[in-house]
């Protein structure tokens, strides 16, 4: 499925729009986020944070899978990735609100990045101002962690709540919080000496 990101109307907000980076992001679930968590403002979390209160969750049955990228890549470390990928959503959701190209750059596929410049550009022209910040810590889940020719794949299940301002050309400022559940699919070139992955899809998920 490709990825698609685009800007949706809310429902109880007439010809008001607001960033979302899925058709999904928005959609109410019932699982919160994290046990208890303290409110974190994604503008708030440096590189290099502490740990958020509840560590990501490595389902134990994906060890063959994650055995199977291990052999190719031997320092991949599930909870390291996932310390990582959560940074990297925090990042990206705060960037691509912002319309920070250079900070999403390096965290996404070309193809993706492309995605998100579309929808960047489309906000500029209308002359709209957006933030976002996240109400929780996301809560991150590996679903999937292998490999795919040249290439190492893995899927995270983001649960997240993210509250989201817009500012329209002349208008007034409009803010929202909405509960996300997302599956995002990070890879990278098996063997390259950079380490770092990149977004390289987002589907909608189940809470």
């Amino acid at each position: 499925m490709p990825v698609t990101f685009q800007i949706v109307i809310f429902a109880v907000i007439a010809a008001v729009l607001l960033f979302q980076l899925y058709n999904v992001l928005g959609k109410k679930v019932g699982r919160q986020p994290e046990d208890n968590p303290k409110p974190v403002p994604v503008s708030a979390v440096p590189a290099g944070a502490p740990e958020a209160p509840r560590g990501p969750v490595v389902d134990p049955a994906l060890t063959a899978a994650i055995a199977g990228l291990k052999a190719r890549e031997p320092n991949f470390d599930p909870h390291r990735f996932l310390e990582g990928a959560r940074q990297a959503y925090e990042t990206i959701v705060r960037a691509y609100a912002k319309g920070d190209r250079d900070a999403l750059r390096p965290l996404l596929t070309e193809k993706v990045m492309g995605s998100f410049e579309a929808g960047i550009a489309a906000r500029e022209a209308r002359g709209d101002a957006e933030s976002a910040e996240l109400v929780h810590a996301p809560r991150a889940d590996l679903e999937l962690a292998t490999t795919e020719g040249d290439r190492a794949l893995a899927k995270v299940r983001f649960l997240a709540e993210v509250r989201g301002s817009v500012t329209p050309s002349g208008g007034e400022t409009v803010t929202e919080e909405r509960r996300t559940a997302e599956i995002w699919t990070f890879e990278r070139r098996l063997g390259a000496s950079d380490p770092n992955w990149a977004l390289a899809r987002v589907e909608p998920a189940t809470a």
